[in-house]
């Protein structure tokens, strides 16, 4: 084994890295860059390495693996890890690079090239055709819409699209040679058959430098949003032991072509209607972010095993002796506004209260007075749980969430319960297309009237307990009956009536009924509202109050009624004024101060945690003002754009 070793990559997978590491008594290497220099997994290092130039900077990462003395490099997922010229230069440099080799990561890397290698192993595929060879649009013509465009060089549903026409096609390969070329840089695209109501099934495999190769069952992973993985769980509630046992070997097969080497993915799609049927998608050639419900299910540390397997080793254990044990569920936790559009956000974490319990594992890069922007992906944790049964295992995954708390940050938390409870998902009746359908029920921008009364008592008595324990010894200038309250971007004023402790709470001029808010230690407060009393837990980020309460979290933030900030994406209705709907980077500017746009035109494209988000001119007129230039960084609701109405 190896006495230290380098992690090129940040947040829970590193975190999640150095766990391993340190269990094995081997000497953890982190990096970091500006923007994670107090990031938590710095702070659990054994060194930390500052990397001016970020993550993807394979020289500035080999410097410090020299300068640090590391004999390995593992590259978590994400950033290099995929990355065949990073795997060459590792060893050029005399590093191990725990991963496969570099000619396998290329043959998987390039989606044709992958198809076509599979393809020749026996492994079945998915009609469709690729550049340079083929025409985009005389394969969609041949092979029906709607179809699926998709970047050859990349993953993770970066760049990827459904097209319903041939009239909707030249605009989509725009946007995703766009998105591949940024990405990944190759705008090559590919094209393939849409399956309907499709199921998405991977196999872990693991092969070592001897010829072994087995695989560790597979992963359900059919509950995806913009085809991000939301939910996964293992093993899938659709195969049975015959069809298990198929896609197992035809995994394997898909490895041993490549002369793979490590812990990898082969990812499938099965038609809905027909679940004995089974293509090839695309093979990840490093760890998946949901490796931990295969760890839950066969006892095996997927980290311990690549590092062994790097270090030269022999796999301990043939096909035979792989079990599978109970049910694991996973649930991505995103720094994201379900009731905005899943749009992402950022923010400092002023509370923080991770899951705990038999069965639940919470894997995470968090830590309290972090700070998350917009410069890397939008998730934040992921919540695992593993019980005998699946029922079981989706009941703890969900108590599991109810009981985390992030502060600070709106996260998808509550969208995730909702997700559990749903009875498709309950009952496995999954597919790719499930969470889009079931959209309208499982996102509500509602704030509900305990949480508003209980708001309004937290920000009337002072935000937090004073010093004598007195809210009124709070200098806050607050008085009875002034000014209303309102529940940030929401429109919802609050008013409070009486003294503090127990009161009359009113919303829009509607009576809540009196309330009374004791605080039940520091950041708690229990809050009884119609007889029912209610705990929060409860943070302060100047003007702004954080309640949470099962997994949910509102902010409140104090505006007089009418401010423009009040309402969705700050904007009144026939103002003209164009804000950012999140913090990011300004990508692309469509139109000219003085230009003459019309309602829905595209006016400039925001980029935050990889995603695109283009922002249209609300009303006809004139663009009267144009603040945002590419490149820019933006705050959440910063004037991009105004554009004056038309008489």
């Amino acid at each position: 084994m190896f006495s230290s070793v380098l992690i090129a990559n940040r947040g829970e997978i590193a975190v999640r890295i150095i766990r391993t590491l340190r269990a094995l008594g081997v000497r953890a290497v982190a990096v970091y860059s500006d923007a994670d220099r107090d990031a938590r997994h710095v702070r659990e290092a054994d060194l930390a390495v500052r990397l001016p130039r970020g993550y993807l900077d394979i020289d500035g990462i080999v410097e410090a693996a020299r300068a640090s003395g590391a004999e390995a490099v593992h590259p978590g997922y994400g950033f290099l890890a995929e990355n065949a010229g990073f795997a060459r230069r590792c060893a050029a440099e005399g590093l191990v690079f725990v991963g496969p080799p570099a000619a396998a990561i290329e043959a998987m890397g390039d989606k044709i090239r992958a198809k076509e290698t599979v393809a020749r192993a026996g492994v079945p595929v998915v009609p469709g055709g690729a550049e340079p060879h083929d025409d985009l649009a005389e394969v969609a013509g041949r092979i029906g819409f709607p179809v699926l465009i998709k970047p050859s060089a990349g993953g993770g549903g970066k760049g990827m699209l459904r097209v319903e026409s041939a009239a909707d096609l030249p605009a989509a390969v725009e946007s995703a040679r766009r998105t591949a070329t940024a990405a990944f840089g190759d705008g090559t695209l590919l094209i393939e058959r849409f399956v309907d109501r499709p199921r998405h099934i991977e196999i872990q495999v693991l092969a070592d430098r001897h010829g072994n190769v087995v695989h560790l069952g597979e992963r359900e992973c059919s509950l995806q949003r913009r085809h991000q993985k939301i939910v996964e769980e293992a093993p899938s509630p659709l195969l049975d032991d015959a069809t298990r046992a198929r896609m197992g070997a035809a995994a394997v097969e898909a490895a041993r072509s490549v002369g793979y080497v490590g812990a990898g993915t082969v990812e499938f799609i099965v038609p809905g209607d027909r679940p004995g049927e089974f293509f090839f998608m695309e093979m990840n050639t490093r760890l998946q972010v949901e490796h931990p419900v295969t760890e839950m299910v066969t006892g095996l540390d997927l980290v311990e095993l690549q590092l062994r397997v790097a270090a030269g080793e022999l796999l301990p254990f043939g096909q035979e002796e792989v079990r599978l044990r109970g049910h694991a569920v996973e649930a991505r936790v995103y720094a994201e506004d379900p009731a905005r559009g899943f749009l992402p956000t950022g923010g400092r974490v002023l509370r923080l209260r991770e899951p705990a319990g038999e069965g639940v594992r919470f894997d995470s890069g968090l830590a309290e007075g972090m700070v998350v922007g917009s410069d890397y992906d939008p998730m934040l944790a992921k919540a695992v749980a593993w019980a005998p049964t699946r029922a079981e295992a989706l009941a703890t995954l969900d108590r599991a969430l109810g009981s985390t708390v992030i502060l600070g940050i709106a996260t998808n938390i509550g969208f995730l319960r909702a997700l559990l409870a749903d009875p498709e998902v309950a009952a496995g009746r999954l597919d790719t297309g499930l969470v889009e359908r079931r959209l309208g029920g499982l996102v509500s921008g509602e704030v509900p009237g305990e949480v508003l009364a209980a708001a309004a008592l937290v920000v009337h008595s002072g935000f937090d307990r004073s010093a004598s324990g007195d809210p009124w010894d709070v200098a806050d200038g607050w008085r009875i009956g002034e000014p209303a309250w309102t529940v940030h971007r929401l429109g919802v004023p609050v008013r409070v009536r009486g003294a503090a402790g127990d009161a009359e709470i009113e919303v829009n001029e509607r009576s809540l009924g009196r309330a009374r808010l004791e605080w039940a230690g520091p950041g708690e407060a229990a809050v009884t509202l119609g007889g029912v009393t209610r705990r929060y837990a409860v943070a302060r980020d100047r003007d702004t109050v954080w309640l949470a309460e099962g997994g949910r979290a509102w902010s409140v933030t104090r505006h007089e009624p009418g401010d423009p900030k009040d309402r969705p994406g700050g904007t009144l209705a026939g103002d003209g004024v164009v804000r950012s709907p999140m913090p990011g980077t300004v990508l692309l500017v469509k139109a000219a101060e003085g230009d003459r746009v019309t309602a829905g035109q595209p006016l400039v494209v925001v980029e935050a945690m990889k995603m695109e988000h283009t922002l249209t001119a609300p009303v006809d007129g004139v663009l009267a003002e144009l603040r945002a230039r590419p490149g820019q960084t933006v705050e959440l609701d910063a004037v991009l754009a105004r554009v004056t109405p038309c008489e």
